[in-house]
C-alpha cells in the first residue's frame, strides 16, 4: 500500500516499471483517453469518486504508488497485458502480440493444454476426486514458469499478502517443494513434466553440492537456510525416474549425484534447518530421505563408494530411535503409551544444550525435544523404513491423534506440531511473526498415506482434502481451527489466510490418490524397500561424527570416528588407560577417519578421545568420549 518507487505513463498504451520489471497494456482500438496517477490521490477511483466521470489526463506519475485508467472507444475488441524487464521490452511485446492473430494464439494455448491433459492417467473412485485431481495436476503444471522450463514456485501467492511487503512470498521455487509435486507429476503420467523439473534442479545445484534455501526462476538465492532435505530429495526424483523409464542417467545428472551425496555424507545427518524451516538438528523427515537418497543412489557409484554409502545409511537407520524416540516422555500418561516418535533432536552444539526453541512465538521460549510431537515419523513408513505395525509407530499415532489432530467440519485435520506459532493470531488478525498455528491439509494427506500402508482405506483423509479447500478447489496451506469469524471470512474447516494455492499440498493429494490405487507411496523406492522392508538393520559399524556423537555404541559394532580432513586419533579406554595415536585415512567421499574394530572394544566400558590436526598443529581442545557395550 505505500511504495514509493513505482513509476507510470499514460498514452498509446498503459505502462508502469518498478527497476527492471515493466508492464504495458494496450488495446488494438487504441484509448480515447488515458490518466496515470497515484492510488488514493489522483487514481481513477477518486476521479470518478470526486467528479462523476473521466477527467483526469495525467500523462506521468513517477516515484510513488501508482495507478493507470484508460478510456476505450467501443465496447469489444483486443487487449494485450505484456512483462519484460525493460519498459521497451513491454511495448514490443503488447505492438507484436497485438499483431498476431487472436485466434491462432487462442488455439495454440487451449491445444496444448488439451493435449497436455488427454496424457494425465489419474486413478479416480468418484467424480469429486477426479475434479480434484485434474485440478490438482493442472494447478501443478501452472506453477511452472515458462522461461526456465522446469522451475516449479511454491505458490502463486503469499500467505497474509495485504499484511506485509515481502517481495519474494511464496513466488520462489523451493527444491523441497518442487521435488513434492515432481513426484505427483510422476504418478499422474507427466514423467517428461518430472524430468524437466529435474533438470531444472540439476541447474540450480551449487559446486558444494546443495541448494538454496528458496531461489527465483532464475537460480538467483533468496534465503539463505542450509536444509539436508533439499539435497536429498533430488537424489530420490532422480532415483524414481530412472525407476519408471523416465530418464537416462546423463553426464550432469550423474555430477548432481555425486555432489549431493558427497554434501549429505558430509554434513548429515544433521540439518541447519529442518522441513518447516525452523530448528537445526536432526528430524524423522530430513533422516528418512537421507538415508534414502544414500541406499537408491548407491547403484550409481564405484563399488567402494557403494559400499561407504550403504554401511553409512544402515548406521543412520540403525540410530534412529536412539535420535528420535523417548520412553515416558510427558505425553504417555495421557495417551498410555511407552514411547513416542519426537519431532526432532536438536544438534549437539545447540547454545541451549538439548533444547529445541520454538519459533513464531511471543515468549520465544525453548522446550525439551520430548515436549515436541510432529507428524514427520509418518516418513519412516512411507518410504519403507519401519513398520506400519511398529508398536513405537502405533503408539506414537496415538499421541500425535491425542495432540495434534482437530475433528473440523470438513474432516480431520493436523497441527505442524504442538505450541506452533505460524498463523493467524487468536483474533484472526494475520500472522505478524508470532501467532497460532493451524492445520494443514497436507497433513491430513500424510495421515492417508499411512492409512495405506496399513492397509486402510485412504478415501476418508482424500474426501477431507477435498472439502477443506476454497471456493475454486483450491487446496490452502491452512485451515481455520477455531469459532468462526465470518467478518475475516474464516470457517472452522476452510481456508485460512495463509498461502493458497500450496502447490505441495496439491501433490499430496496426487500421490495419495494413486498410492490408495496401488497400494504404496510413491517415495516408496524399491532398493529400500529390499535392503530394510521395514526392519531395523543390524549395522556392522557405526560411523561417530562431531555433530551427531555416539552416546552409547552396543557391543560387537565396529566405530568409524569421523571428520572432513584428516586428523591423528589421540584415544584410550576407561579414563585414557593403552592410549595411543592412530592417524586418520581417506574413507570416501572427502572424509577422513580411524576405525577401530569392535575385538579392539570389548572388555571396555568406556572410549575417550581428542583429535590433533598435523597439517596447522593444532589440537581440538575437547574430549570426547563413548559409552561401549550399551
Amino acid at each position: 500500500g505505500d511504495r514509493k518507487d513505482n513509476t507510470a505513463w499514460a498514452g498509446a498504451d498503459l505502462a508502469a516499471r518498478l527497476g527492471n520489471v515493466a508492464v504495458s497494456l494496450r488495446n488494438d482500438g487504441g484509448f480515447s483517453r488515458a490518466s496515470a496517477g497515484y492510488a488514493g490521490f489522483s487514481d481513477g477511483w477518486q476521479d470518478f469518486s470526486k467528479n462523476g466521470a473521466m477527467t483526469w489526463c495525467y500523462p506521468q506519475a513517477s516515484e510513488g504508488n501508482v495507478a493507470l485508467m484508460g478510456e476505450l472507444p467501443e465496447t469489444n475488441g483486443i487487449m494485450a497485458l505484456s512483462f519484460a524487464e525493460t519498459l521497451e521490452g513491454a511495448r514490443t511485446l503488447s505492438r507484436s502480440s497485438l499483431a498476431d492473430e487472436y485466434d491462432e494464439v487462442h488455439d495454440l494455448f487451449v491445444g496444448q493444454w488439451e493435449a497436455w491433459g488427454k496424457t494425465l492417467k489419474i486413478p479416480y473412485t468418484s467424480p469429486e476426486l477426479q475434479r480434484e485431481a485434474e485440478l490438482s495436476a493442472a494447478v501443478i503444471k501452472m506453477h511452472e514458469d515458462r522461461t526456465y522450463g522446469g522451475a516449479l514456485v511454491a505458490s502463486l501467492s503469499v500467505p497474509w499478502g495485504q499484511a506485509h511487503d515481502d517481495i519474494g512470498g511464496y513466488h520462489l521455487v523451493w527444491t523441497r517443494d518442487a521435488v513434492e509435486a515432481a513426484f505427483a507429476m510422476i504418478v499422474a503420467g507427466q514423467t517428461t513434466d518430472a524430468a524437466r523439473a529435474l533438470a531444472y534442479l540439476v541447474g540450480t545445484q551449487s559446486e558444494s553440492g546443495n541448494w538454496a534455501q528458496n531461489y527465483f526462476p532464475d537460480g538467483r538465492g533468496y534465503w539463505s537456510g542450509r536444509q539436508l532435505d533439499e539435497v536429498a530429495l533430488p537424489v530420490l526424483l532422480a532415483c524414481k525416474l530412472k525407476s519408471v523409464g523416465g530418464l537416462n542417467i546423463s553426464r550432469s545428472v550423474e555430477a548432481m549425484l555425486g555432489k549431493a551425496v558427497r554434501y549429505i555424507v558430509q554434513n548429515g545427518p544433521m540439518s541447519d534447518q529442518d522441513r518447516w524451516e525452523e530448528n537445526a538438528g536432526l528430524s524423522p523427515f530430513t533422516l528418512t530421505v537421507s538415508i534414502c537418497a544414500l541406499v537408491a543412489a548407491a547403484e550409481f557409484f564405484a563399488p567402494d563408494e557403494r559400499a561407504y554409502m550403504l554401511a553409512l545409511a544402515d548406521s543412520w537407520n540403525e540410530r534412529i530411535e536412539a535420535w528420535t524416540y523417548v520412553e515416558n516422555g510427558p505425553f504417555c500418561e495421557a495417551t498410555e503409551t511407552r514411547g513416542y516418535y519426537i519431532r526432532l533432536t536438536p544438534q549437539s552444539d545447540s547454545s541451549e544444550r538439548g533444547k529445541v526453541p520454538v519459533r513464531n512465538r511471543e515468549d520465544g521460549s525453548s522446550v525439551a525435544p520430548g515436549d515436541l510431537v510432529g507428524m514427520e515419523f509418518l516418513y519412516y513408513v512411507r518410504a519403507g523404513l519401519r513398520a506400519a505395525d511398529d508398536p513405537r509407530i502405533v503408539e506414537t499415532l496415538k499421541v500425535v491423534d491425542t495432540f495434534l489432530r482437530v475433528d473440523t467440519p470438513s474432516g480431520p485435520s493436523y497441527h505442524r506440531y504442538n505450541g506452533d506459532g505460524y498463523g493467524e493470531n487468536a483474533d484472526g488478525s494475520a500472522f505478524d511473526g508470532a501467532g497460532i498455528g493451524r492445520l494443514w491439509p497436507l497433513l491430513t494427506g500424510e495421515r492417508g498415506h499411512y492409512a495405506v500402508c496399513a492397509g486402510e482405506d485412504a478415501k476418508p483423509w482424500l474426501d477431507a482434502m477435498v472439502r477443506m479447500t476454497g471456493p475454486g478447489g483450491l487446496i490452502p496451506e491452512q485451515i481455520w481451527d477455531s469459532d468462526p469469524i465470518p467478518k475475516l471470512g474464516l470457517y472452522p474447516g476452510k481456508p485460512s489466510g495463509s498461502a493458497m494455492p500450496l502447490v505441495w499440498a496439491h501433490a499430496e493429494f496426487l500421490k495419495l490418490l494413486a498410492a490408495q490405487a496401488n497400494g504404496r507411496p510413491a517415495e516408496m523406492l524399491e532398493p529400500i524397500e529390499t535392503r530394510y522392508g521395514g526392519k531395523i538393520p543390524t549395522a556392522a559399524r557405526w560411523h561417530w561424527r562431531e555433530l551427531s556423537p555416539i552416546g552409547s555404541l552396543p557391543a560387537g559394532k565396529a566405530i568409524l570416528i569421523e571428520r572432513n580432513e584428516p586428523f591423528r586419533l589421540h584415544f584410550g579406554f576407561n579414563g585414557w588407560h593403552r592410549a595411543e595415536d592412530v592417524d586418520s585415512q581417506p574413507t570416501a567421499f572427502g572424509m577422513h577417519g580411524v576405525e577401530i574394530p569392535a575385538d579392539n572394544l570389548e572388555g571396555a566400558a568406556r572410549l575417550d578421545f581428542t583429535f590433533y590436526f598435523p597439517a596447522r598443529d593444532e589440537w581440538r581442545g575437547k574430549d570426547f568420549a563413548v559409552e561401549l557395550g550399551g
